[in-house]
């Protein structure tokens, strides 16, 4: 047993030697090889064949990791969103099914990729090493078939000296020997090599079409359920804008001030007492509607960081339309107003003729000494002069209801101006600018909507003003001048403090 061991490595051995010998004397160019330029094609295409397989084979491998760790990277989101969405909300339970029906898609392509791709790919890639070897061996043969050839030309050289038929003969026979297992291997390679070269065609075409359809079903139904993802937060995106998943307004502990007032305050900011019949009652309020027609209620602030109190809403203003009729029926009022005004007035104004004449007489009869007039004296005289000139020349009519306007358009300026102005109780009125009725101070940050509004940050100073035009108030609403900025603009009476 020992010796059948050693005899076997000996010749093991000495097949090496011999390979190596004759490999050495080929490259050196002192023996000749055999060639075959078919097989060489052959084994080019192998290589090239080989490589490219290997390489699909990497990066598909690489590719089918990569899925799977997004596979599980959308799982971990879409448990997320579902979290984040809440059971309050529109389309919760859809959420949910949509999401269960992401993660089956993700299943399913994650298994195609495998069964249906990778696995023929690593069918296709694992005969290469089979064939390489059948590859090598040939070229082993080959090289003993060209030492055969090599050492049996030697024996002939020697036996015509020598004339030893015997080692001719054996020499002989371990060539046809060396030959035979030669051809036979490299006969199979030359049908294997060419049917392996022209089998890529239609392993690609089968492994690429199941790859691309796998993909295209995959992001085509997923395409769908996003799509149905979209649709339940754009319902939601409409319901919020809609309010019904706002929170509604808690009033501040400063209570917004009031745009109607019985008391001429007014005349008590400027100095001047009113008297106790002078309390005005005003018009009920034009009904509220959306600013510039909209029915879409104002969008609530949000609160500010400042301030943990919850910002109140805004007044709601009134759309120009109802400013135009208003005018319309005041005008019709004061129309009618003037005409009943204007028999009044003929009739007292043969009475206050009366008592012009019976003046007249009394400065007649009594010396009224000279002196130098007083300054209100000197004023009330220079009116009366203006005015009789003004009265001889127009007729008496025309007379009366010319003298009688000015009061009327005063009381109703007196009027507007206690209603719209309401100071309110605890503002300072010593020390302000002329023209400013009293200070406010921003308590809640207010972005304004319209180009006549004004915008303001909270803790900003405000400078309450008197409107250019009365009839332009509206209720809830004021006019001022910020004084980081000097912006006119009306702002929310509620989202201040007077100061």
């Amino acid at each position: 047993m020992a010796e059948s061991k050693s005899a076997l490595l000996a010749k093991t051995v000495q097949k090496h030697a011999g390979r190596a010998k004759e490999k050495l004397l080929q490259n050196l160019g002192k023996v000749d090889r055999t060639l075959d330029d078919i097989f060489e094609e052959h084994l080019q295409n192998f290589n090239r064949q080989h490589q490219q397989a290997t390489r699909l084979q990497k990066e598909f491998n690489n590719y089918i990791r990569c899925i799977r760790a997004v596979q599980t990277a959308s799982k971990s989101l879409m448990e997320a969103i579902t979290e984040v969405y809440e059971s309050g909300w529109s389309g919760h339970d859809l959420l949910y099914v949509q999401s269960q029906n992401m993660e089956m898609l993700w299943q399913d392509f994650s298994h195609k990729l495998g069964d249906q791709v990778l696995i023929p790919l690593n069918t296709y890639t694992n005969q290469f090493p089979e064939v390489r070897k059948k590859i090598e061996k040939r070229g082993r043969k080959l090289v003993d078939y060209d030492g055969q050839r090599h050492s049996f030309q030697n024996l002939q050289a020697n036996a015509a000296k020598r004339r030893d038929d015997v080692k001719v003969t054996k020499g002989r026979e371990q060539l046809e020997e060396a030959k035979r297992t030669y051809e036979v291997l490299n006969s199979e390679l030359h049908d294997e090599l060419p049917a392996l070269f022209d089998s890529r065609v239609f392993f690609y075409v089968n492994n690429l079409q199941t790859l691309f359809a796998a993909e295209q079903l995959f992001h085509s139904e997923s395409s769908k359920v996003f799509a149905e993802l979209e649709a339940i937060t754009d319902k939601l995106g409409t319901d919020c804008q809609r309010g019904s998943y706002t929170k509604r307004a808690v009033g501040n502990n400063i209570s917004p001030s009031s745009p109607t007032s019985k008391t001429n305050t007014l005349n008590t900011h400027n100095g001047n007492a009113a008297s106790p019949t002078s309390t005005v009652q005003t018009p009920p309020a034009t009904p509220p509607r959306a600013l510039n027609g909209d029915s879409t209620p104002p969008p609530v602030l949000a609160n500010p960081p400042e301030t943990p109190a919850i910002a109140p809403s805004a007044p709601q203003r009134s759309p120009p339309e109802d400013k135009a009729k208003e005018p319309k029926e005041l005008n019709n009022k004061d129309v009618n107003n003037k005409q009943v005004k204007k028999k009044d007035v003929n009739n007292t104004e043969a009475i206050n003729n009366n008592e012009e004449k019976q003046d007249k007489k009394v400065e007649e009869l009594y010396d009224i000494p000279v002196g130098p007039p007083s300054p209100v004296a000197a004023k009330i005289a220079n009116n009366n002069e203006n005015e009789n000139a003004t009265i001889a020349q127009e007729k008496p009519q025309e007379r009366a209801v010319d003298v009688e306007e000015p009061k009327e358009d005063k009381e109703n300026k007196e009027t507007k101006q206690d209603e719209v102005y309401d100071i309110p109780v605890g503002a300072t009125l010593a020390g302000l600018p002329p023209g400013t009725l009293y200070r406010v101070r921003a308590t809640y940050r207010y972005t304004r909507e319209d180009s006549d509004e004004l915008s303001f940050e909270v803790g900003d100073i405000i400078r309450v003003v008197e409107y250019d035009d009365p009839e332009e108030q509206e209720e809830g609403w004021l006019m001022g001048i910020k004084e980081s900025t000097n912006e006119k603009g009306m702002f929310p009476a509620n989202f201040t403090r007077p100061i």
